[in-house]
């Protein structure tokens, strides 16, 4: 039994429970639930309970599952009507129950996907009711509504796209012009669609909440994803707080018509890193893998967005020619009647003796249809026994009330709207592209697309979870871990990091970090690492083998696999390191190298400087320090950075920095540089180069900064009856926002400029029009003072507009001077500094003895 009939089940899974149909893009129980409301549409509300009782009569699977089915329907906004409490998408909350709420078609409904005489019927389960194969759908339903379903064996999940591009599209399409498609969801956020693959299997979208900072403590999530409810999104907050993840003082839900998630952060926490460990741990960012499948020619097939919509559009023209070919039909047919009707009525047939005496009605027939037979020509067919019983029919009201006038005028106006429908026949793609024009101009007004395409940076989890640990270290037993809070202190960490540490026989290794964690002993360095960092650069000497020479090599650790031990020597029994330094930012210091006593060696101390090796891979061998043996390395001078300054760029598309490439460059940073941020407001602030800074939407310049930079901007004083001001100022370093178009929030900025020597035009405008434009020098007009200072009035008259001429002149190109020699001696950080070389050979000497 099992194997006959599990496949009969899975197809009618398939095909009539789960998966949605390519023509109209409804399941069963959404198709009978509609056509049972066209049934009983009468203008006026029904009640759901009402509603879900009829609709039985066509779906055998019980109340429940119409009673939900209807309640999707309405909350998508599209074909139902809805009156009542019928819950809300954005909270979770559910529908009241049935018999409290009603419902009704939707205008859109009955224009689009209602029409009897287009449609294919199908005898109900019990054979009782016919109800439709599928519904005259002239409208891309699936893509506007979206579906998700489950049978066996597959499932299909297609998301919700934008009514206007839809339109679009189709218009696109009926052209052969190129489309694409993207999501658009009801609850709003933004989405990348970088891999949508068109939706088909295997793409995949990542879709944001919307985050706004309300102040440096409180953020507000406005919008969510789709699929999440503010109750799921507040739950997975919640969740990650309690796993240490983000630190967080409480989260308020003001949720109404709008979502609004107060976000309260603990004191001392970063904002910007606060929105980046939402994105990464909590429902804020969520990852969706679209499926269209649906049901064609009996078959579930897997498709791509654009093939369902150009079937759409085949559809959509299909059904409109098929109606126009009807009313067509029904117009020659009304227009054949007409025609017989008024010759019938004008020649007086039904008076004629023959036919007032015929025995029979096949008489009577005969000599109407031999009457006739000379205004054949007239007809667009041939004249049939029904159309004479028809004319028999004619009441004696309507043969005296008839008139020759009026009867040639309506057949005139049949004959038009034939030779319209021939013309729309005869060019059916433009009639279908009309088509979809009169429902974008109709309907498209009340759906804007809601949710914003982005492209998202990738956010890492290990840099933006909040480090919630303490890493220690028992070197004497060789444990390291969170839980020994009574050892050596290393860093703080989160959870889910990594540690490398490094020994001093030269191997190393990557562990996760855990309470408590048996690494061995001889530990010369332990940290948290960093994956894919190449700024970290470690400086090592090591000796190869027991007696063997001493190298010394730089190298950085990017990747490698956790819990397995690499070598940083050659892997020879004995090797050790000497010398061993992390350097967060490439610096190349200076070693002192003092050798073990040797009567043929003369020279037993000498130095040897990092920056002069090269940055290799981190298995090379390395470059020969010396191959006496050494009794100590020590640290001479600390170095600068050998990697330079940190190449910084700036994409507007996701507003944040990056070190990749991508967007505007900013410059090469040092340590001790800012970046400048100028927004549309007015405000400005400066703020350092970290990658975890977020910047607002409204930002007009991100550069690097300079203080000395001098900028001329023209604004409108609201203060002094909105005339035109000039001022020329330099940006000062704050990180507290400051405006430098003034405390008057009427200000207004005309133009901003960073020329050195701009010209200005100013052009009059109203009751000044007639005056001729002036050009005003900017740097001979008004001297260079703070941001504050109001500036200098350039005009009383109307201004239409001020605008930036080429300058004329140029700043002199920078000298190439050397930089004068400060006299500072470097950080000497070596311990025998003091004493001479002969000092320390006594030293070692008597150490020697000693032994």
């Amino acid at each position: 039994m099992y194997q006959n009939w599990f496949l009969d089940y899975a197809s009618y899974v398939i095909l009539e429970r789960a998966v949605p149909h390519i023509n109209d893009g409804l399941k069963p129980v959404q198709r009978r639930i509609l056509h049972s409301m066209k049934r009983m549409d009468d203008g006026r509300y029904n009640k759901v309970a009402n509603i879900v009782g009829h609709t039985m009569q066509f779906h055998p699977h019980g109340d429940a599952s119409i009673g939900d089915a209807l309640v999707q329907l309405g909350q998508k906004d599209l074909l139902v009507d809805c009156q009542g409490n019928w819950g809300n998408i954005l909270t979770g909350d559910g529908a009241a129950a049935p018999r409290y709420i009603e419902a009704r078609l939707s205008k859109f409904a009955l224009d689009v996907v209602f029409n009897p005489k287009t449609t294919e019927w199908k005898l109900s389960y019990d054979g009782r009711n016919k109800e439709p194969i599928t519904l005259p759908v002239k409208f891309p339903l699936l893509l506007a509504q979206g579906v998700e379903g489950i049978a066996v064996g597959l499932s299909s999940k297609i998301l919700p796209h934008n009514f206007n591009e839809l339109c679009d599209a189709s218009i696109s399409y009926l052209r052969n012009e190129e489309f694409k498609l993207y999501p658009d969801f009801q609850t709003g956020g933004s989405i990348d669609v970088s891999k949508y693959n068109d939706g088909e299997r295997g793409g995949a979208v990542k879709i944001r909440s919307k985050i706004n900072k309300v102040d440096n403590k409180t953020l507000a999530i406005t919008e969510i994803p789709y699929g999440r409810t503010t109750t799921s999104v507040i739950d997975s907050i919640l969740k990650a707080v309690d796993k240490g993840k983000i630190k967080i003082r409480k989260v308020d839900d003001n949720t109404a018509a709008n979502v609004e998630i107060l976000v309260h952060l603990a004191p001392g926490t970063s904002s910007d890193k606060t929105i980046d460990a939402l994105y990464a741990f909590t429902d804020c960012e969520v990852s969706i893998s679209p499926n269209c499948c649906v049901i064609d020619d009996q078959k579930p097939h897997f498709l791509t967005i654009s093939h369902v919509l150009r079937k759409s559009a085949d559809n959509t023209l299909s059904l409109l020619r098929q109606e126009l070919e009807i009313k067509k039909d029904e117009l020659q047919e009304n227009l054949h009647f007409a025609s017989l009707e008024k010759i019938f009525i004008e020649e007086r047939i039904y008076k004629d003796k023959e036919f007032e005496q015929s025995k029979d009605m096949d008489a009577a027939c005969e000599h109407i249809d031999r009457r006739l037979t000379p205004f054949y020509s007239q007809f667009i067919r041939e004249v049939t026994k029904d159309d004479i019983l028809r004319l028999m029919e004619i009441k004696m009201g309507r043969i005296l009330k008839f008139n020759s006038d009026k009867a040639e005028e309506a057949i005139a106006r049949m004959n038009e709207d034939i030779a319209e429908i021939n013309n729309h026949l005869a060019n059916i793609v433009e009639y279908t592209i009309q088509w979809y024009r009169m429902l974008k101009e109709k309907y498209g007004k009340n759906f804007p697309r809601r949710t914003e395409l982005r492209n998202f940076d990738t956010i890492e989890a290990a840099k933006v979870v909040e480090a919630n640990e303490k890493l220690y270290i028992n070197r004497e037993e060789g444990f390291i871990g969170t839980s020994l809070k009574k050892d050596e202190f290393v860093a703080c960490c989160s959870d889910i990091d990594d540690v490398i540490i490094f020994y001093r026989d030269g191997r190393y290794m990557v562990t996760p970090v855990a309470d408590k964690k048996f690494v061995g002993k001889n530990v010369i360095y332990v940290n948290v690492f960093k994956k894919n960092d190449k700024r970290t650069i470690y400086n090592v000497a090591y000796r190869d083998g027991a007696e063997g020479t001493h190298y010394i090599k730089r190298f950085a650790v990017t990747s490698i696999v956790r819990d397995r031990e690499y070598d940083v020597t050659q892997g020879k029994p004995d090797s050790r390191i000497s010398y061993f330094s992390a350097n967060p930012n490439g610096e190349a210091e200076i070693i002192k190298v003092t050798l073990k006593p040797n009567p043929r060696v003369r020279r037993i101390i000498f130095e040897r400087d990092f920056s002069e090796v090269t940055i290799r891979s981190r298995q090379s061998q390395g470059v020969i320090l010396t191959r006496l043996p050494v009794h100590k390395i020590v640290l001479k001078q600390r170095g600068g950075s050998t990697l330079g300054g940190r190449k910084v760029w700036f994409d507007r598309d996701v507003l944040r920095l990056n070190y990749d490439g991508r967007g505007e460059y900013l410059g090469e940073f040092q340590s001790d540089d800012n970046i400048l941020v100028v927004l549309n407001t007015g405000e400005f602030y400066t703020s350092n180069f970290d990658l975890s800074n977020h910047y607002e939407d409204n930002v007009s310049i991100v550069e690097k900064f300079d203080p000395n930079k001098i900028w001329t901007v023209a604004l409108y004083d609201a203060d002094q009856q909105n005339y035109p001001y000039l001022k020329r100022f330099c940006f000062e370093a704050t990180t507290r926002k400051q405006n430098y178009l003034g405390e008057n929030k009427h200000n207004r900025l005309i133009l901003m400029t960073d020329e050195y020597y701009p010209r200005l035009e100013i052009i009059f405008g109203g009751h000044d029009s007639f005056r001729d434009p002036v050009v005003v020098d900017a740097e001979e007009f008004i001297a260079v003072k703070g941001f504050k200072a109001k500036g200098k009035r350039l005009t009383t008259y109307t201004v239409e507009t001020i605008n930036e001429l080429e300058p004329t002149r140029f700043p002199d190109p920078p000298q190439n001077n050397e930089e004068d020699d400060t006299g500072e001696e470097p950080e000497n950080l070596d311990p025998d500094s003091d004493k001479t070389e002969n000092d320390i050979l006594d030293e070692m000497t008597g150490q020697m003895k000693l032994f």
